[in-house]
């Protein structure tokens, strides 16, 4: 039995994690669980947002469920974003990104991609500095990160019986380091990919792909991208779930991972208990899927979100605005409990 180190994090984590460790549980009665702390206010508490006992408990785990976190408004002296330290420290290098049409939310209903984005270098590498009055960033891609990242999105294709996965570049400008990024990846897929695996290795232009995102995102399958391009390119298709209020997400490295729903601390509703949990129980059947091998176990967490959507929580097609959060939860359990 897998073992969960909870980290809910500021705001609203407080609320939504909490819920996807109550639908966890009951599908995993014999779940362990390992509490921990993270974020603004950790910071505040302890000088550090991520405490040494804190990356120890993830690492003994072996995963974790992270909330959100508050951002200090003015620069704080030894502040370090908690997301980043534990992407960091952990060896987090893959962020996967899938985006799913959902009952009463999203906007089209035949959408059912994934976007594995590579999660330690590019332009986030933090390699900046001024010259005068210059300032320059410098992007790191290396055939290490994008031999992995490549790697990576080939367990997602066989975990998920896909068929087509869609290098996204932009070479033509950037022909060194994207250049880089689009051979590794290629040579690397076509070495992994198994003569029974028919999958198709295309690859685009990462302008066309935010076009194919907002045109016609029924078809596209699996994008594996770099950094920056692929948190933009993330939040874009996240429209397409409901919001980036609903979107899931998984930081995954070798042997260790960190899943937390996309959205912020958002302070103006922390407490209210109207927080949408959403985004946080499809991010902990993200773990059960891609590191803890449970597909079952993700199936019936994700088919009881859709079913309460679809059957329970909705009016007149759409979510009502006065949801809360044990409202959502419930009807999510109900669903849940109907399946066992």
């Amino acid at each position: 039995m897998p073992r969960l180190c909870v980290i809910e994090g500021d705001g609203i984590g407080r609320e939504v994690i909490p819920a996807a460790v109550e639908v966890l549980q009951a599908i995993l009665p014999d779940l362990e669980i390992v509490k921990a702390s993270a974020g603004w206010e950790t910071f505040k508490q302890c000088g550090v947002s991520v405490p040494e006992e804190t990356l120890a408990a993830v690492r003994e785990c072996g995963a974790a469920l992270f909330g959100a976190v508050s951002s200090p408004s003015r620069k704080v002296e030894g502040y370090r974003s908690a997301i980043l330290t534990l992407r960091q420290e952990l060896g987090l290098y893959a962020n996967i990104r899938p985006v799913c049409s959902l009952p009463a939310v999203s906007h089209r209903g035949n959408v059912n991609l994934v976007i594995v984005r590579e999660n330690t270098e590019g332009l986030y590498a933090g390699r900046e500095r001024l010259e005068g009055d210059t300032a320059i960033a410098e992007r790191v891609i290396t055939s290490v990160a994008s031999r992995r990242i490549a790697l990576r999105a080939a367990e997602v294709l066989r975990l998920d019986g896909r068929r087509r996965v869609t290098i996204v570049h932009k070479a033509n400008v950037l022909p060194v380091t994207d250049g880089l990024f689009r051979d590794t990846v290629r040579a690397a897929l076509e070495k992994t990919r198994q003569p029974y695996e028919d999958w198709e290795i295309d690859e685009m232009l990462v302008d066309t792909a935010a076009y194919k995102l907002a045109a016609a995102p029924q078809n596209l399958d699996v994008l594996v991208t770099t950094n920056l391009f692929g948190d933009i390119l993330s939040d874009e298709a996240a429209h397409w779930c409901g919001g980036m209020g609903l979107a899931p997400s998984l930081n995954w490295g070798d042997h260790l991972a960190v899943a937390e729903p996309v959205h912020g601390s958002a302070p103006d509703i922390a407490g209210k208990g109207i927080a949408n949990p959403i985004a946080a129980i499809l991010s902990a059947a993200l773990l059960a899927r891609y590191h803890w091998k449970m597909p079952a176990v993700a199936d019936g967490i994700e088919r009881a979100v859709h079913q309460a959507l679809a059957w329970e929580i909705r009016e007149d097609g759409r979510i009502p605005p006065a949801l809360r959060t044990e409202e959502i939860t419930s009807a999510i359990l109900r669903q849940l409990e109907h399946a066992l």
